[in-house]
């Protein structure tokens, strides 16, 4: 056997050996997965949460709604927010410079007047041009700023918030009228509790009533399918198991509550990257870590958040470059934490996953592909590799989306009509033959652009919610 020979030969063992460490982690997550959501599905009523309503004890929340160009949406979703079920909370909603005409809708929608605001400036931001109240919701806040990104606008928010819990949601997004009664109840029971995320779902082609989602239906476009399928693997699958062995490092940037002291401790959201948001989380972790205090950061099954999800290709592969250039920015942010037995199972075992087998994964996995054709053009295509290494890569990978399918539309229930539950299966087969290989290769292409293109956003389209009589 020559040099190259064996060289080969040790890429597809190693290749091999990468794609089974990785499954046998994905059903490790899926056990957590699995157990959870059953749990919550059979322990969690409707006579449970009237009495979290009822009790005399709760946390007031502070709702951070950072806005840019979203005049399609946002009316609809600062609806959804103020008919939330709690007892104390407040929205401020910051128009971080829109070019089109999300300020105007919102004075509209809902009668705001200019307001004098005194507050303290604790992380700085972009200058704030002026703060209106609603005269028809007197809980309404909305803040008209210069632009500043995403993380200047919450850090905005934050600076004005006057309860001692905030909840970060995306302008977009609606939140299941309990979401924040099911989220606050974690930081009730355990004081060490620091953040708590929940379950995103796709929002395209719902029933929507005064900003309350009434039926969830499939969504007509194929994109938009296969983001329900993901969506459904990453927080059933992944989330789970990482916040069951106390190392959740991402809360979704739609929705999550966090105690706003501890955020202000930490100094904010930075403004530096596009991954804000699992950026505070792993802060949070690694100060109360080098702290040396206890403390949880969690996910839970529910409360859900429903939020629009690109309808068209250019827009999905803007948003998971932007998603994967913040992770490899994140990643290099708190590189110190790396292999380091200082930071725990987050240095051990949390960190050099995301970096081996999430950063790195399209590349391993594109030139796996890549390297098919290449072997059998040489002569040095092993069938055996081949097979496998299609079983590990595309395979498994199917059998975890049926498997998170089946958690969503079977325990929870959240696709009442069984034609919805019956695609979902069948294109949870799809979703592993092409559609997932085209979004690696749009992550393999970022893992090679976060310099160039750190900060860089990139424009969102909304196709707007669907009324009740729209079909």
């Amino acid at each position: 056997m020559n040099l190259l020979s064996l060289l080969l030969f040790a890429y597809q063992v190693l290749v091999l050996w990468y794609f089974a460490l990785l499954n046998l982690l994905y059903t490790f997550f899926a056990f957590f997965g699995i157990r959870m959501v059953a749990r919550y599905a059979r322990e969690l009523s409707e006579l449970a949460l009237k009495d979290l309503l009822e009790r005399e004890a709760y946390l007031p929340v502070s709702i951070l709604v950072p806005t840019y160009n979203e005049e399609k949406t946002i009316a609809a979703s600062v609806r959804s927010f103020l008919s939330l079920h709690y007892p104390e909370f407040e929205v401020i909603v910051v128009a971080d410079g829109p070019k089109d005409r999300t300020l105007e809708v919102l004075k509209e929608a809902f009668q705001l007047v200019p307001v004098e605001v005194v507050f303290r400036r604790v992380v700085p931001t972009k200058p704030i041009r002026g703060v209106f109240r609603s005269l028809r919701y007197p809980n309404l806040l909305v803040v008209d700023k210069e632009n500043g990104g995403k993380a200047d606008a919450l850090n905005a928010g934050l600076n004005l918030a006057r309860y001692p819990l905030f909840c970060a949601v995306d302008a977009d997004s609606l939140l299941d009228a309990q979401a924040l009664l099911r989220a606050s109840r974690l930081f009730l029971e355990d004081d060490r509790v620091l953040a708590v995320g929940g379950t995103i779902r796709p929002l395209n082609r719902a029933v929507v009533r005064e900003g309350v989602v009434e039926v969830l239906r499939l969504p007509r476009g194929f994109l938009e399918r296969m983001q329900v399928i993901e969506y459904a693997r990453a927080f059933f699958l992944g989330r789970a198991g990482w916040s069951a062995m106390d190392a959740l490092l991402i809360i979704s940037g739609a929705f999550g509550v966090f105690r706003r002291a501890e955020a202000l401790r930490v100094g904010g959201y930075r403004t530096d990257t596009v991954g804000e948001d699992m950026e505070l989380v792993v802060r949070l972790h690694r100060r109360a870590r080098e702290e040396g205090r206890e403390y949880r950061i969690l996910y839970t099954p529910d409360p859900i958040c429903y939020t629009e999800v690109p309808s068209d290709w250019a827009t999905l592969r803007r948003q998971r470059d932007r998603w994967h250039r913040g992770l490899w920015e994140v990643l290099w942010t708190h590189r110190a934490m790396l292999f380091n037995p200082r930071y725990g199972r987050l240095g051990l075992l949390a960190m050099p996953y995301f970096l081996l087998f999430e950063a790195l994964a399209p590349v391993v996995e594109v030139v796996g592909y890549l390297a098919l054709p290449l072997f059998h053009f040489l002569g040095f295509l092993n069938p055996e590799f081949a097979l496998l290494f299609l079983l590990l890569a595309v395979g498994y990978g199917i059998l975890l989306s049926q498997l998170a399918v089946g958690m969503e539309t079977l325990l929870l229930k959240r696709y009442p009509r069984l034609r919805d539950r019956l695609w979902l299966l069948l294109l949870s087969v799809v979703e592993g033959l092409g559609y997932r290989q085209a979004l690696a290769l749009v992550r393999f292409w970022a893992s090679f652009q976060v310099w160039r293109k750190r900060g860089v956003w990139g424009e969102m389209r909304r196709k707007g919610l669907e009324g009740p009589g729209e079909g």
